[in-house]
């Protein structure tokens, strides 16, 4: 494969399967060369033409819960009452800033996920 910026969804293949190819390469060789070249170039169309939205902020929690074996009531010193977090999690509810700070601080929950998500959903 040539070494070229990525325009098109075949390029991409191609590149992709070239990084398979090299994936073991050693650092330093002109084939670890080569991979990180096509990592860097892979990784400029994927953020142009693939981008991951941040995840919603309802699921984002849940996801840190199940990672911490959290239960609702261990929410409540960061979203409020049984009812608030029920309104939480249940969508009802948008997460205020004291929440989201409080999330982010206590949870290690990305302010990205919490905030950009609360745009969306509220």
């Amino acid at each position: 494969m040539k070494m070229q910026t990525i325009k098109t969804e075949a390029q991409y293949d191609a590149a992709l399967a070239e990084i398979d190819k090299l994936w073991d390469a050693d650092e330093g060789s002109t084939a670890g060369d080569r991979l990180d070249v096509l990592l860097v170039l892979v990784e400029s169309y994927e953020a142009q033409h693939h981008p991951i939205a941040p995840p919603d902020p309802v699921e984002a929690i849940k996801f840190r819960m199940e990672q911490m074996n959290l239960k609702r009531k261990d929410l409540e010193p960061f979203i409020g009452s049984r009812a608030r977090v029920a309104e939480v999690i249940n969508r009802r509810r948008s997460l205020s800033l004291p929440m989201i700070r409080k999330l982010h601080t206590a949870l290690n929950i990305p302010l990205e996920s919490l905030v950009c998500g609360e745009k969306a959903q509220g």
